[in-house]
């Protein structure tokens, strides 16, 4: 079964929302993994390069890699294992200005990948997008700074996130034990 960027698209922005983009949900993860788990292994694995060729294959490219992997793939070192594709993207997308070709709630997943990242430069990116975000009048766009500045912060003081950690296999250090207690902490 072939599936296009529409598809995606459509489910995403369409199908779905908010309300489970953002919360964990066995059920939302087993629909993806169901209607887009080998679309998404596709993406992961480089092979849809002829979606490259429009803004809009982008953003389904970065919602297959970035986000589709969370659900797909998560509690496990998969769910971040391709995260520099999707980084890739989201970086050629703003040299070429593509970005703000797109409606408010496309580029804020544009510039998820940004806020994933454990490198603070990424992570410097990530505040300044989504505060021009903000200021072009998103719907939460506040809130979607607070956000990235909370990621942010957290990279500058770890030099990654501490919750993978315990799934990626690395040790924790004292400070970082301690911070995964406070309210907050995980996202």
């Amino acid at each position: 079964m072939t599936i296009s960027p529409e598809e995606v698209l459509n489910f995403w922005f369409e199908e779905s929302g908010p309300d489970t983009w953002f919360e964990k949900s066995d059920s939302f993860d087993d629909e993806i993994r169901e209607r887009f788990g080998e679309i998404t292994e596709t993406a992961r694995h480089g092979r849809l390069d002829d979606w490259m060729e429009t803004a809009q294959g982008r953003v389904a490219l970065i919602l297959l890699i970035d986000q589709f992997s969370r659900n797909i793939h998560r509690d496990s070192p998969l769910s971040w294992s391709e995260d520099d594709r999707g980084l890739a993207i989201t970086k050629r997308m703003l040299d070429e200005g593509q970005d703000v070709s797109l409606n408010h709630v496309e580029r804020t997943f544009v510039y998820m990948p940004l806020m994933h990242s454990e490198v603070l430069a990424d992570q410097n990116l990530a505040v300044t997008a989504f505060t021009q975000l903000a200021d072009d009048g998103a719907e939460n766009g506040e809130n979607t700074v607070n956000y990235s500045i909370h990621h942010r912060d957290i990279v500058a003081r770890f030099g990654r996130f501490p919750h993978r950690n315990k799934i990626l296999g690395r040790e924790s250090t004292v400070e970082e034990v301690a911070f995964l207690k406070e309210p907050n902490s995980s996202f």
